[in-house]
């Protein structure tokens, strides 16, 4: 069974914040107590959050939906409803988030306890308290709670690895892992016994280490879906180095640099910066009867090539008899040492302004204030995200409270685009499924 899981849809809803109170003081000796209600408690926010411990996204295969709990409501006295706690998700390392809806990236989680709220819990509606003017010393308005945010999301996992091994099926990518690491990938000899990137820590005796993953095998057309390409090409993205085995115990003795040009030629059709990585080209199997003749007429091949900017390092190494292996652990390190960090916000351009970094919240959706549309039945029909927010937020329950958010709408403009679109007295206007007349 493949347990691996490096892609998932996931729903978030925010909480709701509580709903501001209407109340009065009632005291003993205390006459005309004045407004006393409290306001709600704020709705909690859901939020992502790295865990070094994860190395899949495998806990959201059975579990998409989040919900948060929403705010207290206000309660007499002025005092506060409680406000919910916010719903942490773990993630592991190399997550990113995409809004499904925009098709946006909005994060990018890569650091060991960076967070990222994905949904924004509502504040809590004001309290009668609030409403309070000379005019109107004793409202009976309160607001509701704020919807909570619900964002429908993918999250995409792109392994966290220093050193990324590439190459066609059964060059030999899981036997070198398996030796230079504790990792105990699965090995045969068929292609495609790596369906899923393997991750193991190279220790040196210098005392330096790195990751190294072992990527699932690439075939021509990798770049368009064919055979497990994409799940490859979308790991090897964060590697800082390429170790790019090449097979030389083949019989054909070109077969060697036709593979070689043809996943170089994957690397740049999915993204050409991959070609620009530091890559060692390491030639595998060589204590079986070829090789020494293959690696020869690869070693001509490639002095030949007028297609390279700059000719790779040539290492040939046996996995199994562990000839040259410890060499290129070293080798790999030295170029480890001279070659940047990864860093994600300056690699991928796809990051949106309302993602601005870990634990910020989402920026306002830049939508119309209201839209105005008519139904097949005649009613005019209201939305805009900020108006929907206000009449969420209006305690219908209060005639004070509507004569409110009517004028509200007045002060946007509402009631003379209505106008404009030759609205009538008496005809019907809805929100959501509230209905009301229209009167000059």
């Amino acid at each position: 069974m493949n347990t691996f899981v490096d892609q998932i849809k996931i729903e978030a809803h925010a909480g709701k914040g509580g709903d501001g109170m209407v109340a009065f003081r009632r005291e003993k000796y205390v006459p005309n107590g004045g407004p006393a209600g409290g306001d709600g408690g704020h709705g909690g926010s859901i939020v992502l959050k790295v865990d070094e411990g994860l190395r899949t996204l495998m806990d959201f295969r059975y579990h998409r939906i989040f919900k948060a709990k929403n705010g207290g409501n206000g309660m007499n006295k002025q005092m506060t409803g409680p406000s919910a706690p916010d719903t942490v998700i773990a993630v592991p390392q190399g997550t990113t988030v995409r809004d499904l809806d925009t098709g946006q990236i909005i994060g990018d989680l890569v650091e060991n306890g960076q967070e990222l709220v994905i949904a924004r819990g509502g504040r809590g509606g004001r309290g009668n308290i609030h409403f309070a003017s000379a005019k109107n010393p004793a409202p009976e308005i309160a607001e509701n709670g704020e919807p909570g945010e619900d964002r429908y999301l993918e999250l995409e996992l792109k392994m966290l690895a220093d050193v990324g091994l590439i190459g066609f099926p059964s060059v030999g990518k899981s036997t070198l892992l398996s030796v230079v690491t504790g990792a105990k990938p699965k090995i045969a000899a068929y292609e495609f016994t790596t369906l899923v990137p393997n991750l193991g820590m190279v220790m040196l005796p210098d005392g330096r280490d790195f990751a190294m993953a072992d990527m699932p095998g690439l075939i021509e057309g990798a770049s368009k879906g064919i055979g497990l390409g994409l799940k490859f090409l979308r790991h090897i993205e964060r590697t800082r180095v390429l170790l790019h085995l090449v097979d030389m115990s083949s019989e054909d003795e070109n077969q060697a640099i036709e593979r070689y040009r043809q996943i170089n030629q994957e690397l740049a059709n999915y993204d050409p910066e991959l070609l620009k990585r530091p890559q060692i080209v390491v030639a595998t199997k060589m204590d079986l009867p070829n090789a020494e003749k293959n690696l020869a007429v690869f070693q001509k091949q490639l002095a030949t090539d007028k297609s390279l900017e700059k000719q790779p390092a040539i290492f040939p190494i046996s996995a199994v008899t562990h000839q040259g292996v410890q060499k290129l652990m070293q080798l790999t390190a030295n170029l480890l040492d001279q070659t940047p960090v990864f860093d994600s916000e300056s690699h991928d351009e796809q990051l949106t302004p309302e993602y601005e970094a870990a634990g910020k919240k989402f920026q306002d959706a830049q939508g119309p204030d209201f839209t105005i549309s008519k139904d097949d039945d005649g009613t005019w029909v209201l939305g805009g995200e900020k108006l929907l927010r206000l009449f969420d937020m209006t305690d219908l329950t209060h005639e004070q409270s509507q004569l409110r958010f009517a004028r509200q709408m007045r002060q946007m403009g509402v009631d003379d685009a209505l106008r404009e679109k030759e609205i009538q007295d008496g005809d019907m206007v809805r929100i959501r499924k509230f209905v009301f007349e229209f009167i000059q």
